[in-house]
């Protein structure tokens, strides 16, 4: 029997829609209360409705990732994301999804992370990349397991000499100079690129007045890197929006002079939107 019903699965929904994939501690209280369950339960009680978010038109696979981050008592959702005659390396995963989801609405360390379906090796080195990657528990239907388990011999940003790790490093407080919101101004200094040096975030305006942002994740490993535009159109995703059907006003992309390498990336994932999907380029020195 689920441990979910339908009519509490269809407010957790539309919460949700309205939270871009957060649901914040409060209601995470509630919903242990009123399903009589622990943290762990809920993450996988919640994997379904994670699910409901992937956009798949490739794979027809739709898989849901649920963190939680007991510093804030928040869960953030992830679902994978497909872009139609695109490449397939441009897809998002569920589990970035998710850790994306985290890193840019404030979550302070990812505890665990619940998944539908086995990660993959990819996913695996993305989550590789965090903070508490040593102590990252993974739960699959099969069992939990940490992260170390799943990738024995890793391979990580030490290895590149970059003590640092996401969502642990520091924001650059540098000066930027271009005619963009200070909300994306501020987005940009909270790229994680330590090696690329390229700080770049993009922000993504419906016709209806609602943001949304999304910043450059780069990964030891370079592949699993994930781009500021595919993050946001993620976060997109989160809101329960349809990529085809989205009423888009503005798309802007920064990047660091010097260092961009961000914009034919960019253009590429933006033809799976409605409409005018031109984007805005910009690109400032840092100082």
């Amino acid at each position: 029997m689920a441990l979910i019903d339908n009519k509490t699965e269809l407010f957790i929904i539309e919460s949700c829609k309205q939270s871009h994939g957060v649901i914040n501690s409060e209601l995470v209280n509630q919903l242990i209360l009123q399903l009589e369950c622990d943290i762990e339960s809920l993450q996988q009680a919640l994997l379904p409705i994670a699910a409901t978010f992937a956009q798949a038109p490739i794979s027809s696979f739709y898989v849901g990732a649920v963190i939680f981050d007991k510093q804030t008592g928040n869960m953030y959702l992830g679902a994978n994301l497909e872009f139609k005659h695109q490449a397939l390396s441009l897809v998002v995963h569920a589990e970035q999804a998710a850790i994306a989801n985290a890193w840019i609405n404030g979550a302070k360390e990812i505890t665990s992370i619940a998944i539908n379906a086995a990660p993959c090796g990819f996913c695996r080195q993305f989550m590789n990349e965090l903070s508490t990657a040593g102590t990252l528990e993974i739960l699959l239907p099969t069992g939990r397991y940490f992260l170390e388990e799943l990738l024995p011999c890793d391979f990580g940003p030490q290895d590149l000499g970059n003590q640092e790790s996401l969502m642990s490093h520091k924001k650059e407080n540098i000066e930027i100079e271009l005619p963009v919101s200070e909300e994306l101004k501020e987005q940009v200094r909270l790229a994680y690129v330590p090696y690329s040096k390229n700080m770049s975030a993009a922000e993504l305006v419906l016709t209806d007045g609602r943001v949304f942002y999304g910043r450059y994740a780069e990964n030891a490993a370079y592949s699993p890197s994930l781009s500021p535009m595919s993050s946001v159109l993620s976060q997109l995703a989160l809101a329960g929006e349809k990529l085809p059907e989205a009423e888009v006003e503005r798309i802007t992309l920064v990047e660091t002079k010097g260092y961009e390498n961000q914009k034919s990336v960019a253009q590429a994932v933006l033809t799976n939107l409605n409409g005018d999907s031109s984007l805005v380029h910009h690109v400032f020195e840092a100082k």
